[in-house]
């Protein structure tokens, strides 16, 4: 695996517990503590998806492609997060919105 896609799962981790975390770890703080929250995390986020799309667009990707590899890197990070994290159950629905995302992935990287 190349250091820019394993620098966008990090940040994906990070960028989903920014997203979500709160509603875990800080249900009933004020919300403007679960902002705080989330933009620290999200600093963190950044720093690993800045220098992933920085390599990326040095090795030729467009933005579009990059865009759609990221949606895939945060379905395929969501999905065990809400599972595990969250207690919420599978649904098949997740696995036909993958496909649907592999088949923008096809579209995106066939002109190559």
């Amino acid at each position: 695996m190349s250091l820019p896609l394993i620098l966008l799962i990090i940040a994906n981790c990070f960028m989903t517990l920014a997203w979500y975390g709160h509603l875990k770890f800080l249900p009933g703080a004020p919300i403007w503590q679960a902002i705080l929250f989330s933009w620290i995390i999200a600093l963190v986020e950044y720093s690993f998806m800045i220098p992933a799309t920085r390599l990326l667009a040095e090795r030729g990707w467009s933005m579009g492609e990059m865009k759609i590899t990221q949606e895939v890197v945060t379905l395929l990070v969501f999905v065990p997060f809400m599972i595990f994290l969250f207690k919420q159950p599978f649904k098949l629905d997740y696995l036909w919105a993958g496909l649907c995302l592999f088949g923008c992935v096809y579209f995106v990287f066939r002109s190559q």
